[in-house]
């Protein structure tokens, strides 16, 4: 829509914002109605209208097969287009319509925003089906007509009420309409169903809505005033109301069609199982995160029970694998810390990776500088704990055998994100300007138990490909190329 009107017309900004606070209401007029609705804008220079929007109805038959929207119709073609525009007011003249062996009525509704009419909603109902109308379908009409009145008069729709079409009520979902004060007039069997489902033993017609509703809410001291405001359909606001056994979601639309109050719709779906699943969902998620952070404790006591082991061995070589399997276990636990604090089984990668980085960089102060380039992205938690103890081997080996006790050396580790969109992939290299790798070094077959470590994790659990190369310059290059999961 907004490429059309920026195309086509000379609406502003502002006039392209009530269009769409519009074009996300109209369902409801479309339901009400029974009919399609498109929306028609005059183009640069007056002599014809571009659609630039289309709707069609949950609650009846389409009236168009094709889609309306860029459409073009000079002025003249439809009269009643014309009359909205020049006249202002809602046009209903003239005799149905035949497209395609089906009769069409056709009415015109002018979009008005301060004084001025911005375009013309074409409202065409498919006439085959029509048979004598029930309760429900004369409430929905006369309803439709109201807000009709309102859009033609600019006081529909609600000045910063957006509205989510997918998470509001609709008004198959329940509908009650109300007189101005309050009282009810008509609900529909949904509606019924879903108060009985509060409580209501009785039924709703004759009834002040506000009052029932907030004797139905569960007893907190005096009656709650603000809900039997809100029930009563005074201002346009969505709420919901919890009772003993269900939970209902209510949209209240207050009826001005001549800027006088004539009473309200409220639109209202029974949402209980959706909560209820809602709160296991959020229950589950804190259990999930729960379990991380008991996991991180316990692997943190774990790490600090062999760092007190370490210091209690004579032996220098006992002492130093004490201390790698202190830093294997450490970066085991980042992986869980991170996954503690989110909702999901996937973590920031590149945070995990920094962390590992400092924590290896501890086995020579000073003498040693890391660093990162590149982004890892978002990573599954089933990626991000091997591949952390990964890097962690890779980067223990390098500041352990790279440099001697003397030289100053560089540490950097690196990544890309790459593949296709079906098989995405990360390719992770570790390069220092160490020694480089001794004559005829095979890193596939070294005995090395943290290459061992890698191997496995790299080839056997992320599914990859790991090699150890001469670096370009001096030193040596780990490259590990992973499948990953596309990182949105």
């Amino acid at each position: 829509m907004n490429d059309l009107v920026r195309q086509h017309t000379t609406l502003s900004d502002t006039d392209l914002e009530w269009l769409h606070l519009l074009v996300s209401e109209w369902q409801l007029l479309s339901d009400l109605s029974f009919a399609d609705l498109v929306l028609w804008v005059p183009t640069l220079d007056g002599t014809r209208y571009v659609s630039v929007a289309q709707m069609r109805p949950n609650t009846g038959p389409t009236s168009y097969q094709d889609d309306m929207v860029g459409h073009l119709v000079p002025r003249g073609r439809r009269p009643m287009l014309d009359s909205a525009l020049d006249e202002g007011r809602i046009v209903r003249e003239g005799d149905p319509e035949w497209r395609e062996e089906v009769p069409v009525r056709v009415e015109s509704i002018p979009v008005r925003r301060e004084g001025r009419v911005l375009g013309v909603i074409a409202r065409n109902t498919n006439l085959l089906t029509v048979r004598t109308p029930s309760r429900l379908e004369l409430t929905y009409l006369q309803s439709a007509s109201d807000l009709a009145q309102m859009i033609a008069a600019g006081s529909f729709p609600f000045p910063g009420q957006q509205v989510d079409m997918d998470a509001s009520p609709r008004a198959g979902d329940g509908l009650i309409r109300l007189d101005a004060d309050g009282v009810v007039q008509y609900a529909s069997p949904n509606a019924l169903s879903a108060y009985h489902r509060l409580g209501l033993a009785a039924d709703l017609v004759g009834h002040h809505l506000g009052q029932a509703t907030a004797e139905l809410a569960p007893a907190r001291g005096p009656v709650d005033e603000a809900l039997v405001k809100l029930a009563s359909g005074w201002a346009p606001r969505e709420f919901e109301v919890e009772g003993e056994d269900g939970v209902i979601q209510l949209r209240a639309i207050p009826l001005k069609p001549k800027d006088t109050h004539i009473g309200s719709l409220v639109l209202l779906r029974d949402v209980t199982e959706l909560r209820r699943r809602e709160r296991e969902l959020i229950t589950k998620d804190a259990t999930i995160r729960e379990i991380h952070h008991r996991v991180k404790n316990n692997l943190q006591t774990v790490a600090a029970l062999l760092r007190l082991q370490s210091r209690r061995m004579d032996s220098e070589q006992g002492r130093e694998a004490l201390n790698e399997a202190v830093r294997r276990v450490g970066s085991i636990a980042i992986v869980h810390e991170t996954l503690s604090q989110t909702l999901d089984e996937r973590v920031e990668f590149d945070e995990i990776a920094d962390r590992v980085l400092a924590m290896v960089a501890e086995i020579s102060p000073g003498k040693v500088t890391t660093g990162r380039t590149g982004r890892f992205g978002i990573l599954d938690a089933e990626v991000a704990t091997p591949l952390s103890m990964v890097l962690t081997e890779v980067l223990q080996n390098a500041l352990e055998h790279a440099f001697d006790q003397v030289e100053r050396g560089v540490v950097e580790v690196g990544a890309v994100r790459g593949g296709s969109r079906t098989e995405p992939r990360l390719l992770v290299t570790v390069q220092d300007n160490g020694r480089g790798l001794p004559e005829g070094f095979d890193p596939h077959r070294a005995g090395n138990l943290g290459l061992q470590i890698v191997r496995t994790l790299v080839e056997g659990e992320l599914g990859g490909k790991f090699d150890m190369v001469p670096a370009p310059e001096r030193g040596t290059q780990v490259i590990l190329d992973i499948p990953v999961r596309a990182d949105k």
